[in-house]
This record gives C-alpha cells, structure tokens and sequence, in this order.
C-alpha cells in the first residue's frame, strides 16, 4: 500500500487525532437538542457567533430557498492548487480538520437497514462488465454505444441510515479541474437560479451533517470529510453489491481479523476441591531479591510497540438517484437519529472501483445531475472519434482528474476476468514499472469514460424518465473498505 497523501485530504493533519471515530452524544442531549426549545437555543446561540460576513448558500437540501449564513464555516478553507494529471492548474479548496485516518471499523451494528423495492428487467445485463475492457486487449477502442450501456431497469432501494451525533456542520470541500481556462474556485456574478451542485444536499442533511454550499462556488466536484459515519461505509457497500454490472481495478476487501481469545492461566491446581492450599499462591523469596534490595532494579528491555498499518480502502464510483421517502418531500427523509432515503441504481451504468490513497475524501459527488447530462453528445462509434462540442471528452477529463488525486495506483490491478484478483504489476520495476502505471490510468480513464457514456444514454430510457428525478441523481463516490 503506498504511503502517499491525497491532494484533496485535510489541510491540518494534527488538529483531530481521530477523524474516522463516529461521535456519539448521550439520548436525552439529543433528545433535548431536537426539541423545540433546544432549536430555539440553538438558533439564538447561533445568532450570537453571526458576527462575521453573511455568505448566501444554497439549502441545506439543495434547492433554491434562500438562506444567508455568517462566516463560520469558510474561514476554515484553505484554497491552493495542484498540477492535475491533463496538465492544467486545479483549485482545491479543502477543510482545515484531522486526516482521514484508516482505523478498522470491526463492527457496524444496526447502521443501515435496507429494504429492496420493485425493480423488473434490472438484472437483465451481465452481472459483471470487466469484460468492456478487460478481455485481453487493455488499449481496444471502449465500446461506449455498446448495447450493455443502455439502462433498462432501475432498482430502488430504501435505505435507513442510523447516527448517534448532534447535528452538525458538514466538513466540505471544492475541487475545480484544470482544464476550464478558468480555474477559480469563486464567480464574479453569482446565478442565484444554479441548484444543481447541491443535488447530493439531501444524503448529508438528513443524516446530520449540514452541507454548507456558498451561491458563489463553482466547482467540478464537491467532496466531503466528515462527520464520519460508519454507516457511510456500509451503504456504500450496498450499493456496490446491487450494482447490476461492475468494473473493478482492486482486490476484494480483507477479511477483518479475528478477535483474541482469552489467554489460558499457566498453572492450574489439579486437586481444587482439597483442603490443601492453592499452590498457585505460594511466594518464596529468591536469593537474589533478598541481597539486591540496596539497588533500583534494571528495567527489561523491550522494543517499542510498532503501530498498526494503515487499512487499504477503496473508492466505489456509481450512477446514482436519490428520493425522499414519502410525497415527494425531503422532510420526511429526516427523522431523529436517522435517515430514510431512496436509492435509485441503473442497469445500464456500472460501478467503477478503485484503490484509495490515504486521505480520501468519505464522499464526493459530480456536480453534474443527469438532466445536465443528457444534453451532452457522444462522439461517433469509430476509434478516436471526438464529439462535435467536446463536452463528453470534458466531463470524463474532470472526473479522471479528480480520481488520479485519489487512486493509489500501486494496487491498481490489471487482469482479465479469469485473472481478476491477482496483481499483474508486481514484479515490475524500472521502466516496466512506469509504463505499467501507464496501462493502469488508460484502463480508469476507459472505465471513467463507459461510466459517464452510460449515464448520457440513459435518457433515452422511458424507465429512467419515469422513475428518476433527474435533478436529484448523477455519479457520486464513496469511500470504502
């Protein structure tokens, strides 16, 4: 596993020790905090710190209503920028907090439950897609008007996702991509009517953590640090196992290690039941210690404790919708100490998996919903054929940018499907290193490019248009194990 830190991970890497350690507050202080008069304290306490500049910001559900936030949450961005993998200048505006440190999560109890809907035809496509690039040929053309692409199901799954925290701010970051001319982070004139950057608002509103998005911001791809959920982890999972087709380039999560049994006592009496003493109780007193009690005794020597590595992570790239549970409004997705929201999963888009560099960011999303994107034009069939706008070609540089600041391309794996699993570049070294660190960015750029030529088609279908909001799906990633 590579030791390298993502661009994208926090600014202040000793500021919280223990970022991936799910907060927990006490039943009647959430109890309190959700009631009435603990929101209208809340809200005067709020009024209090508003000392600073009112920044407008979208909802915390991401739509238009207005609402004017003091200056808090922005003063802990730090905005730099990076040379991106197409060779431009990225603006990266990233919170200062604690890393994404990798602890084993053994145990995630009851934090998701999920309840599978209706969803025919969905399992109508191959199970398994590495065969789009992976049959031998890791530089044959992608076939992005492949028959495998068009969606003809979706599946709708109800997700419950449980925390034990206060409400809090959500810890955002912004990322845009070098290849705009230009790269600021913040527009001159604010589009007041632009929602569609906060279409994933409502995953991480109704879960607690409140999203802060300022109205000014323009960026390619809002990514999240925390609050950490362990559930986070666990939906994650689950959208990756319902996924209808999926193109992996990682080996499959460890196994977690087994607990320690308890350690056998050295001596054990054979006649317990005896008047006689426990010989186990019996002291005698050495020589040694009679004579050497005039001298501090000498420390045994022992090695320092080694800390345990870091756990290897994945990120998993699907094409996803999102509803509230009931009438079509957001408020009853968010219920105390929980979240109920639908997921909606397409057949026709696979899920891309990924290893992770240390510092990750939990969750990202495309500012991109799929309305925006079925305007875009494919390129013809044909190798090296463009597009007549260039549009398709962008998106897919965005969101390739955006992953080579997350992939850890030493566990890349490159295999067919027979061979799926093994690590094809582990005897590489030198030059034949370097140019196997090729093939594995030109088979996720391919794998990035069937993804969004996957959602791009599914427009033409009549399933999609009547079962999706199409203002409220597009690709999202989330970091796993």
């Amino acid at each position: 596993m590579s030791t390298s830190v993502s661009p994208l991970g926090p600014i202040d890497p000793n500021s919280v020790p223990e970022a991936e350690t799910e907060k927990t507050a006490p039943w009647i202080v959430r109890k309190l905090v959700g009631s009435m008069t603990g929101r209208i304290v809340r809200a005067s306490w709020q009024t209090l710190k508003a000392s600073g500049t009112n920044v407008i910001c979208l909802s915390p559900w991401g739509d238009s209503s207005p609402l004017l936030l003091p200056c808090i949450r922005f003063r802990d961005l730090a905005v730099h920028t990076i040379i991106a993998a197409t060779g431009g200048v990225a603006a990266v505006a990233a919170p200062v907090m604690g890393p994404v440190s990798d602890v084993v999560v053994s145990t995630f109890g009851d934090t998701i439950l999920v309840e599978m809907g209706v969803h025919v035809g969905f399992d109508l496509t191959a199970k398994a897609a590495n065969d789009l690039i992976f049959d031998g040929a890791i530089h044959q053309i992608v076939p992005i008007h492949s028959s495998r692409l068009q969606t003809t199901g979706v599946k709708v799954m109800t997700i419950t996702l449980k925390y034990k925290h206060v409400p809090e701010d959500a810890s955002l970051g912004f990322y845009r991509s070098g290849i705009h001319k230009d790269n600021s982070l913040f527009s001159s004139v604010m589009d007041y009517l632009s929602v569609e950057k906060g279409w994933f608002s409502p995953y991480l509103f109704a879960s607690g953590r409140r999203p802060v998005i300022p109205r000014s911001v323009k960026p390619d791809i809002v990514f999240c640090h925390g609050p950490f959920l362990s559930g986070d982890y666990k939906l994650g999972e689950a959208l990756l196992s319902e996924s209808a087709q999926v193109i992996s380039f990682s080996k499959p999560a460890p196994a977690p290690p087994p607990s320690p049994s308890p350690p056998a006592p050295e001596h054990s009496d054979p006649a317990p039941s005896s008047g006689l003493p426990h010989l186990g109780s019996l002291k005698l007193p050495s020589l040694s210690q009679t004579f050497a009690r005039s001298r501090t005794p000498s420390p045994e020597p022992a090695l320092a404790p080694v800390p345990a590595p870091p756990q290897p992570r994945r990120i998993v790239v699907v094409v996803v919708g999102l509803k509230p549970h009931r009438a079509g409004l957001w408020t009853t997705s968010q219920r105390p100490s929980e979240s109920v929201i639908q997921y909606q999963l397409l057949n026709g888009c696979p899920a891309v998996v990924v290893p992770a560099k240390l510092g990750t960011p939990l969750l990202a999303w495309d500012t991109l919903t799929l309305a925006q994107l079925w305007k875009v034009k494919l390129p013809h069939e044909g190798e090296g054929a463009k597009s007549q706008d260039g549009k398709f070609e962008g998106i897919v540089g965005v969101l390739y940018e955006y992953l080579d600041l997350c992939v850890d391309w030493e566990r890349v794996v490159l295999a067919t499907k027979d061979e799926q699993g093994t690590d094809a570049s582990a005897d590489a070294k030198g030059g034949e290193a370097e140019a196997d660190t090729e093939k594995k960015k030109e088979a996720v750029k391919d794998a990035v490019e069937v993804l969004v030529a996957a959602a791009v088609q599914s427009g033409a279908s009549k399933t999609v248009k009547d079962e999706i909001d199409e203002d409220r799906a597009g690709i999202a990633m989330w970091r796993i194990p």
